[in-house]
């Protein structure tokens, strides 16, 4: 027999070549079984064709690593096949361990079927050496090499499919079973070719069509690894890529749900806005039709939350509607949907029996929204008055339940609040009259319809006339002369306010100027604003642009805002009171001491004068309470030097009482009532006509 020997570099090489190729192959499977779709296909093919010609490698190069005496050659052809068979197996091997299970039977057939095939490429590739006379060989190393190539199927197949998965340290697992699937490799190649046996005088037939080149390991060792690490490169950079993708389609899930939450959601309560209650009521219409059931929507409004609001400021209410929010889903089932429509607007959409339940449901929510708040280190107490319209019967479709059971409410409203009312047809008239007043009020400006009137102001002391307050009036073609506190509470709703206020401040100080223009340069204006108009971020801009248009001094013009519009955001405020002072402009607090003032803040507004509300002048004579009152308050606006005016004034006890007290100036029916500017002018004109009741 001819003496065989072999290269150490090569053998070395060779089981290098079969650890990569092992660990290439553990990687792909990983890969593999996570690709979707018509990915999984091309990397399974290109997995196959890495994972075959690198163990093809590793079984070429331990050829090329034995040598003889005798000069070795092979033939292309059968190379070529061995190549293929090492690529259809590693295909089987891949496509068996990425199936979603691997039960022991599917993995002995598995086993059986790559090792045969494994030991199938090597002899091909040994019977491309085409030996003359044929290789002989040792039955049990032959049979032993074939029982080796069997197991280290099993366990690269076993090995591959528990670790397909990208968990922690997984990587490590698999070079540890690279480096045992690599060694049973090279020790199956190097078992059947310790079983060749090359008698005396053999011939290798190859050697002139394929002889050996020094420089052919190499190269073939060069393509091998560049194909390993290429194939092991493209996949670990389309995990992360694929990693990457799907944290993003996770985060982009995760934010259309939560931009979905929100679209249907009120961000303040958490509870369903408009849009959700809408799909709802669709779905609870269909279901009354199917199953012939009833169902209630109440619409509920809160009595006193604007007070609230206006003493404590925005965020206190803002906690206030949570906590109203909290209290009115503890007393509603799950199955129930409630809902915030506007600021202090809820509705309740019930599945009930008869009305009966809808009115338990209502009394036990009026119950609960009595009892008081602590929020904020304050005790605050609010009511809520619930309108319920019933579905058959209240409208078939849910605009009109929503309409009807809003009806409701506003006449539980006015049969004195903190209760419920279920809808009645002739509540609707109510609601048209609303709407049609609004419809009616936006096209007034337009139709000259509003007027002014001017309400005289005196001096206190001498009883001469100094000015007039503005007041709105609305000159309605059919209606008649519309009092303020029937059209200006829909204006504010609407925005229509801060349109309309503005004309209301140019009218004024145009008909100022007309006065002075006449000669009567001492009088003043006196302007309320709205708390729309005040937190508007134009206001300075515009009072400056009609002082200038009518060419009027800013001291003759008095602002008059509200305590509670004042003191609603401070710092806001102050800043605007500032700027308006900076015009030259005067500032008076109305309607002093029914709000929430705090000393404070109020020396620190740029005001001129405090007005002391109707209120407490209106019981002066018989109300001891109220006449300290004001005398606290005329007492405080002497003290901070500001003037104090008493609006309100109807009798001579009340003019004598205030002006004893020290008030600076004062108004009200006993001098005048409201009236046109040509009657003011006229009354002006006459001696004494506007004070002779004093």
């Amino acid at each position: 027999m001819l003496v065989s020997s072999y290269n150490p570099l090569l053998v070395l090489f060779s089981l290098l070549v079969a650890i990569l190729a092992s660990y290439t192959a553990l990687d792909l499977a990983g890969r593999i079984s996570t690709a979707q779709g018509g990915a999984t296909h091309w990397w399974l093919a290109g997995g196959a064709c890495a994972m075959g010609i690198g163990i093809w490698s590793m079984h070429f190069i331990g050829m090329l690593a034995f040598d003889l005496p005798i000069p070795l050659g092979y033939d292309l052809p059968l190379t070529l096949v061995s190549l293929l068979i090492a690529i259809a197996s590693s295909a089987f091997a891949l496509w068996l361990v990425c199936q979603v299970t691997l039960p022991w039977l599917r993995l002995c057939s598995g086993a059986v079927l790559m090792g045969t095939g494994v030991a199938a490429m090597h002899y091909t590739g040994m019977a491309a050496m085409r030996m003359t006379p044929a290789i002989e060989y040792t039955p049990w190393l032959f049979t032993l090499s074939i029982v080796i190539a069997i197991t280290a199927s099993g366990a690269a197949l076993w090995a591959a499919f528990n670790l397909r998965r990208n968990a922690s340290h997984v990587r490590l697992y698999r070079l540890g079973a690279a480096l045992v699937m690599g060694v049973a490799i090279c020790g199956m190649h190097y078992t059947g070719m310790a079983a060749a046996q090359f008698p005396l005088g053999s011939v290798c037939d190859a050697a002139h069509a394929g002889g050996q080149n020094d420089m052919l390991p190499f190269l073939v060792i060069i393509v091998t690894l560049a194909v390993l690490a290429i194939t092991l490169i493209i996949s670990v950079l389309d995990m992360r890529m694929e990693s990457r993708t799907k944290i993003l389609a996770s985060s982009l899930a995760e934010a259309n749900k939560e931009l979905l939450h929100l679209a249907l959601h009120d961000s303040l309560t958490n509870l369903p806005n408009r849009v959700l209650l809408e799909d709802r009521l669709d779905q609870a219409i269909r279901s009354a039709d199917r199953d012939q059931s009833r169902f209630a929507v109440m619409f509920m409004d809160l009595d006193g939350f604007k007070a609230v609001n206006d003493a404590f400021g925005h965020h206190l209410g803002d906690a206030l509607l949570v906590e109203v929010a909290h209290r009115i889903r503890a007393c509603v089932r799950s199955q129930d949907t409630i809902a915030r429509v506007g600021g202090d607007e809820f509705v309740l959409l019930a599945s009930v029996g008869d009305p009966s339940d809808a009115a338990t449901i209502a009394d036990k929510i009026t119950a609960t929204i009595e009892e008081a708040f602590e929020l904020g280190g304050q005790e605050l107490r609010v009511s809520t008055s619930v309108g319920i319209a019933m579905y058959p019967g209240n409208g078939p479709l849910q605009e009109d339940l929503l309409r009807n059971a809003d009806a409701a409410m506003y006449h539980a409203k006015a049969m004195g609040r903190h209760g419920y009312c279920f809808f009645e047809d002739s509540m609707n008239v109510n609601v048209q009259e609303r709407h049609q007043l609004l419809r009616d009020l936006r096209s007034a400006l337009a139709r000259h319809e509003l007027r002014v009137f001017y309400q005289p102001k005196f001096d206190a002391p001498t009883g001469k006339l100094i000015g007039a307050e503005a007041l709105l009036r609305w000159e309605h073609p059919t209606r008649g002369m519309v009092m303020p506190d029937q059209f200006i509470p829909s204006a504010e709703k609407s925005g229509l306010i801060v349109q309309i206020g503005e004309w209301v401040l140019d009218e004024a100080c145009r008909q100022m100027r007309a006065w002075h223009d006449a000669g009567n340069s001492d009088w003043s204006i006196a302007v309320n604003l709205s708390a729309l108009q005040f937190a508007h971020p134009e206001l300075t801009v515009m009072v400056r642009s009609i002082l200038a248009r009518h060419k009027l001094a800013p001291e003759c013009l008095t602002l008059e805002i509200t305590e509670s519009t004042a003191m609603f955001d401070v710092e806001a405020s102050l800043e605007t009171l500032q700027q308006l002072h900076a015009l030259g402009v005067k500032i008076s607090i109305d309607d002093f001491g029914t709000g929430y003032s705090s000393l404070l803040y109020l020396k620190r507004l740029s005001a001129s004068e405090l007005k002391i509300d109707r209120g407490f002048v209106r019981d002066l004579a018989n109300n001891a309470e109220d006449a300290a009152i004001v005398s606290a308050i005329v007492a405080l606006g002497h003290t901070l030097k500001l003037k104090v005016v008493a609006e309100g004034v109807e009798t001579s006890a009340q003019h004598a009482f205030l002006t004893d007290l020290g008030c600076d100036s004062l108004q009200g029916y006993l001098f005048g009532r409201p009236m046109a500017a040509h009657l003011f002018i006229e009354a002006a004109t006459r001696e004494d006509a506007l004070v002779e009741k004093v």
